[in-house]
């Protein structure tokens, strides 16, 4: 799934930066390949607001999303924002 989702979304969105972490041995119940977050810096992001971002890269998971692909967090950046903040919020454990 990390695979796809890197192949999708370079492909599409021709990122100067890209992470793909798998998350889901951070959530409860068996661990798979169904829980990820996705860093992602693009130009292409330039004018466009954090909703119209989000839409853009769930269309281009659509069919991960209707299948295996159960959480995706999402941070999306343009290059300026990227180097202004360098990293993405840390991911709280949803394990107790």
């Amino acid at each position: 799934m990390q695979a796809i989702i890197e192949q999708k979304i370079g492909q599409a969105l021709s990122p100067t930066h890209i992470e793909v972490i798998n998350e889901s041995h951070m959530h409860r119940g068996p661990a798979s390949d169904s829980h990820f977050k996705l860093i992602v810096v693009s130009a292409l992001f330039e004018g466009e607001r954090l909703l119209a971002r989000h839409r853009r890269v769930n269309a281009i998971l659509a069919q991960e999303l209707a299948g295996e692909l159960h959480a995706l967090a999402l941070h999306t950046y343009t290059p300026q924002e990227w180097a202004e903040q360098g990293s993405a919020p840390r991911t709280p454990s949803c394990v107790s």
